[in-house]
């Protein structure tokens, strides 16, 4: 490691500056100041009544469907594994009734062996699954580097190899600079985390327990290398008032952890796990492979989006769900990296094909290695009348320009699937602030905002907690969209999608707010999103009722 002995201090604030974007890139949060706490539950509150953004769950249940009937209906998460034993999502998780558990043998006949709550696209026969991935930048760096190292385009005669020349030179150049910034971004993160321990450490041995602002003002440190310290810890405690270095610290802990994994797996060439999966990887039309264990080794993420869709409402434990008669489908296929083609795919097919009417998918990424085979997996769901609910992602960019993947637009045309839609996250903060600083946006690509910053939900293990992210926004849109198939259920997946948008919230039509991934951009709110409104339950209901008296 990079041994630092004098810190300037516009060194430190670059360093800072870096370290924090990195950080919210990687959780798609933010290490910044907060003006005030996020409400309790606030996704779920009623914006005239409560003064928040949320989508009116508790106002729409009071005023429109008390008392009406519902059909129970499946929705499909397609994510990193759902803890289904958690106490808030135990009641509410499908449960195949065609197979029996643990006895090795595919009872219904469906090519899975086992699939009981689920099936694990990322996992092998002998149970063994795959926690850590490559990024698809990484993948296809390596799979092209050995025929096109060193070559120039006039090497190359075919259409086809200076087309995918050309995609290696871009994943190359890409690939280089991210991990350039990573390594040297853990660097830093490295430097921080010994440095501010160490004035931690003191401190504790002095009998401060509670290390704020206001105790390192107290600290005076003896040498040059604690005053470095004492200096460092506060800048970064400026960052978020209130907060407390121990917080700090575990922030910088994650980031570490996190960063660390995408230099050690993500972004490392000589790294690919999919020996463990045992499938003909080339073969992107094969379908039966992977294990039942639908939860997998790191939950977190799917146990959460499943939480913030349907965990268990009125139960008198944790958190309120926003749909009140699904059984949740966990199938995983997204590790700790890219997603990869062929399993969101598959995983597409399975959930359709065992019944899901609403998939999902808070993931993405910015390269795709084979588009085709999704495409065909979206029409298949297309067909069979499947709403998917995607993330629009996290990384402060207009995904019109920059692309997304999976995406509603289809590979060589100008179709776009009817049944998809993109999902941008919204703040619990009115004015300027609304949208989400790392939020992904698109006037072309996104079709409406939703909740999704400090949004408290389940976690594995029976814990809940706060996460932000397109990836927690995607599943409130899921969750509306849910409590209008159940209540409505003669809706198909291109009117409920009508109705998400058009019944979308508008008071911002016309307002300035700043631009995701800006520091103080302005910029239209309308010129972020097709609908540019907000997701609304209350309103979706009452579009539906009237669509429903209407077709009647």
């Amino acid at each position: 490691m990079r041994k630092h002995s004098r810190i300037q201090k516009l060194k430190i604030k670059n360093m800072i500056k870096r370290i924090i974007v990195a950080i919210a890139l990687v959780f798609a949060s933010l290490v910044q100041a907060q003006e005030a706490k996020r409400p309790d539950n606030w996704f779920n509150l009623d914006p005239s009544k409560d003064k928040v953004n949320g989508v009116s769950t508790e106002r729409t249940y009071e005023e429109l469907l008390k008392g009406k009937k519902a059909t129970t209906i499946i929705v499909g998460v397609l994510d990193s594994g759902v803890d289904y034993m958690h106490e808030d999502l135990k009641d509410v998780m499908w449960t195949n009734p065609g197979e029996i558990a643990g006895n090795g043998v595919d009872d219904d006949k469906n090519g899975y062996v086992d699939d009981i709550h689920g099936w694990n696209f990322i996992g092998g026969k002998d149970g063994k699954n795959v926690e850590k991935d490559n990024l698809e930048l990484t993948r296809l760096y390596r799979h092209y580097k050995p025929k096109y190292e060193g070559k120039t385009e006039k090497d190359l005669k075919s259409k086809e190899e200076k087309k995918e020349f050309a995609l290696y030179t871009k994943v190359k150049e890409d690939y280089t600079k991210q991990k350039e910034e990573y390594e040297s971004t853990l660097s830093q993160l490295k430097f921080f985390q010994e440095t501010m321990g160490e004035v931690a450490k003191e401190l504790k041995a002095k009998g401060v327990e509670k290390i704020d602002s206001e105790a390192l003002k107290k600290y005076e440190p003896t040498d040059q290398k604690g005053k470095q310290g004492k200096f460092l810890c506060m800048t970064m405690l400026q960052q978020q008032p209130g907060a407390t270095l121990d917080e700090m610290m575990e922030e910088i802990n994650e980031g570490y952890e996190q960063i660390n994994s995408l230099v050690s797996s993500s972004l490392n060439l000589d790294f690919d796990p999919r020996s463990i999966v045992g499938d003909d990887y080339a073969n992107s039309n094969e379908k039966y492979y992977g294990n039942g264990d639908c939860k997998g080794p790191f939950s977190f993420h799917g146990t959460h989006v499943a939480g913030i869709i349907a965990a268990s409402r009125k139960n008198g434990v944790g958190m309120d769900g926003i749909a009140d008669n699904v059984k949740i489908m966990s199938v995983r296929c997204v590790p700790n990296g890219d997603e990869r083609d062929k399993d969101v795919a598959n995983a597409i097919r399975y959930a359709v094909d065992n019944g899901a009417v609403i998939l999902n998918m808070s993931f993405g990424k910015k390269y795709s290695w084979d588009k085709k085979v999704v495409d065909e997996a979206v029409k298949y769901a297309e067909s069979k009348g499947v709403l998917l609910i995607h993330a629009a992602g996290n990384d402060g960019i207009n995904i019109d320009e920059i692309t997304h993947y999976p995406t509603k637009k289809f590979e060589g045309s100008k179709k776009e699937a009817s049944n998809f839609i993109d999902v941008s996250a919204l703040s619990w903060k009115e004015g300027e602030k609304c949208p989400a600083p790392f939020s992904n946006y698109g006037k072309k690509t996104s079709d409406l905002f939703s909740p999704g910053v400090d949004i408290y939900s389940t976690a594995p293990e029976g814990k809940y907690k706060d996460a932000s992210g397109t990836s927690m926004a995607a599943p409130v849109v899921a969750g509306v969209a849910s409590v209008l198939k159940s209540y409505y259920p003669e809706l198909t997946a291109k009117q409920i999608k009508k109705i998400l948008v058009e019944s979308s919230r508008k008071e911002y039509k016309d307002n300035k707010v700043i631009r995701p991934g800006t520091k103080d951009e302005l910029v239209e709110f309308d010129e972020l999103t097709r609908s540019g409104g907000i997701v609304n339950l209350y309103e979706a209901v009452k579009m539906a009722q009237g669509m429903v008296k209407v077709k009647g």
